[in-house]
């Protein structure tokens, strides 16, 4: 096999000119736009994750701020750019990815350390300079490991609303999901949302602190307590949204323009009254929590979904945390009839699985088929399948 420094595949940056592989992604541009947006803003250093705004594990394209900036299109990663330097922290899965995709004005930090980002950040931000972030990018937890990591340092952690990566990406940038948002048919729903809602509005009855409120970040807890489904990322059944779900009132923010007439009629049948669905602007979301939070209330939340930005605008007295909100955990459990669905779903896949295998033993021995069309097969049997929506990842396939 040919040596490392043969390969011709990874960048190699030691040289001059510096080596460039063609999957390399010039980011020049990119990196002295933000430079001077982070010094119109008084910014030295900006991190940008990888994550939506609703800690989402695969985002949309319109999400990719890091992919867009650095090349580099992993599903995990953090940038850290300076007026001088640009770093990128991922874990071993993607330091070959990154070494193919990044060009030489990135250095590869091959952690995932949140005490080694603080470290290095140090290192390159003088006492008395600002760290900034996106606080609605941010989970609660990873706000607070920065925050530790930067305690006593001389340096201050800025949180800043507008997202400075959005707004050198400008027009560019792609637009919103469009597509429809749909009721879930009734004969693959385990309750109604009428059902589902009281069922939540019980379990803030009896919670000792009594909260008045529900808050929820997570796509999929909103998608399940209302019975809707959309497709704003790939290979996932959801849409962008936040749910406060009180004793008397529903507020559900989305883009409204998109909801299938029929769902529209589903969350609206009973207005005005407890189980009538106000639908308002995704973008107001935290204007009116904040608005809400003013009030004599307590709001019980999930803080693995919820980021640091929406957190942060409840005063902590008011405040009721679990890792899970009660939505996300009623989601968990699977009445009898969720789990007939399960159960067959599972049927028919198995049948498109042992379709594939059959078509392989035939094929395979042809040197008919590679990984490739391999995985382009096992996707069409699936979709054969009544029912199907398309998988839930892409598929992998490998052999060898």
């Amino acid at each position: 096999p040919p040596t490392a420094s043969a390969r011709t595949d990874i960048r190699d940056c030691s040289t001059d000119p510096p080596y460039l592989p063609p999957t390399a992604v010039n980011t020049t541009a990119q990196l002295a736009a933000l430079r001077d947006t982070m010094r119109a803003h008084g910014v030295q250093a900006y991190i940008v994750p990888s994550t939506d705004a609703h800690m989402n594990e695969y985002i949309a394209e319109r999400d990719s701020r890091l992919g867009w900036l650095t090349g580099f299109t992993g599903s995990a990663g953090t940038a850290v750019v300076t007026q001088d330097k640009a770093a990128l922290w991922t874990d071993s899965r993607y330091w070959t990815q990154a070494e193919r995709q990044l060009d030489c004005n990135w250095e590869l930090q091959r952690t995932t350390w949140i005490e080694s980002i603080g470290l290095w950040i140090l290192e390159v931000v003088p006492v008395g300079g600002n760290i900034s972030l996106d606080p609605f990018l941010f989970s609660i937890d990873t706000w607070n490991s920065y925050s530790r990591a930067l305690q006593g340092s001389g340096r201050t952690l800025l949180p800043i609303k507008t997202n400075l990566v959005d707004e050198v990406w400008g027009d560019q940038r792609p637009p919103p999901a469009s597509g429809e948002i749909y009721s879930l048919p009734a004969e693959f729903t385990g309750s109604s949302w009428q059902e589902k809602v009281a069922g939540i509005r019980q379990q803030m009855g009896q919670h000792m602190r009594r909260p008045t409120a529900v808050l929820l970040s997570g796509l999929e807890e909103t998608a399940w307590l209302f019975n809707l489904r959309g497709d704003d990322i790939p290979y996932n059944p959801i849409f962008y949204s936040y749910t406060l779900l009180t004793n008397t009132t529903i507020s559900l923010f989305l883009n409204e323009t998109r909801l299938a007439a029929a769902a529209r009629q589903s969350l609206q049948a009973q207005c005005p009254g407890p189980l009538c669905v106000e639908l308002l602007q995704y973008e107001q979301a935290s204007a009116h929590l904040l608005h809400y939070a003013r009030g004599n209330v307590t709001i019980w939340l999930g803080t693995e979904y919820t980021t640091y930005g929406l957190y942060g605008i409840i005063p902590q007295e008011k405040l009721l945390e679990d890792s899970y909100s009660p939505v996300m955990l009623a989601k968990a459990v699977k009445n009898p009839k969720e789990q007939e669905l399960l159960r067959a779903a599972h049927v028919r896949d198995a049948v498109a699985v042992i379709q594939y295998l059959l078509w392989l033993e035939k094929m395979v021995p042809q040197g008919q088929v590679d990984e490739f069309s391999g995985a382009q097969h096992i996707d069409a049997l699936r979709q054969a399948q009544e029912h199907s929506r398309g998988p839930s990842f892409q598929s992998i396939s490998a052999s060898g």
